[in-house]
């Protein structure tokens, strides 16, 4: 058995992402990472250069599971539904990175092959290149938006807060208990409509 623990750059973005997903984005520190992985600091940097580009490569472990195979057959609908279905459910597995990721593909090579794929698909389909880049933009604000939160969450399940002041909300403390799948459901109808909308607007 060796003395100190064996480092290697995977077992390194995994307890990062285990901190993170425990503790939130302000909990990873290198300091609390390396203790976690038993060795000092110091032999951190012989796998990773600054925290920043760790959890730049803990974003793109998570963005390869984000699906576009949907548009290899040339349907851009497909490709879409399939890619905003598989992003957020990336995402919900890690909800505590999504700020991170939330400001943009920066330099990520798992980013950035998507959204090759996603732009060139969408150009090819007729798109401008402008109205691609909107589409592609669109679709990440939607993803993100839902992984960001739970509006069905966000209520209390106490009745009277709601029962005499707002009316039209009278069961708005059942949100609470059936909120994983309402807001599944919730996510779906936006990207139904967000796609569907679409589709009146394509080239012809």
């Amino acid at each position: 058995m060796p003395r100190n623990p064996i480092l290697s750059a995977s077992r390194i973005r995994t307890v990062a992402l285990d901190i993170i997903d425990r503790d939130g984005l302000d909990g990873l520190s290198m300091r609390k990472l390396a203790a976690e992985l038993g060795v000092q600091a110091a032999s951190l940097y012989g796998h990773v250069s600054t925290k920043d580009d760790l959890l730049h490569e803990v974003a793109g472990g998570i963005l390869e599971e984000v699906d576009v195979s949907g548009f290899a057959d040339g349907d851009w609908r497909h490709g879409l539904t399939m890619c905003g279905r598989s992003y957020r459910a990336a995402l919900a597995e890690h909800p505590n990175i999504v700020p991170f990721l939330a400001y943009g593909p920066a330099h990520r090579e798992a980013s950035l092959r998507r959204l090759d794929v996603v732009h060139g698909a969408l150009v090819a389909a007729g798109w401008s290149r402008r109205e691609a880049t909107m589409i592609a933009a669109a679709l990440m604000y939607l993803v993100f938006g839902a992984a960001l939160s739970s509006f069905s969450s966000g209520f209390s399940e106490d009745q009277s807060l709601y029962r005499d002041r707002y009316p039209n909300l009278d069961k708005a403390h059942l949100l609470p208990s059936v909120a994983r799948e309402l807001d599944h459901d919730s996510f779906e109808l936006a990207l139904d409509a967000f796609v569907t909308g679409l589709a009146t607007r394509a080239p012809r």
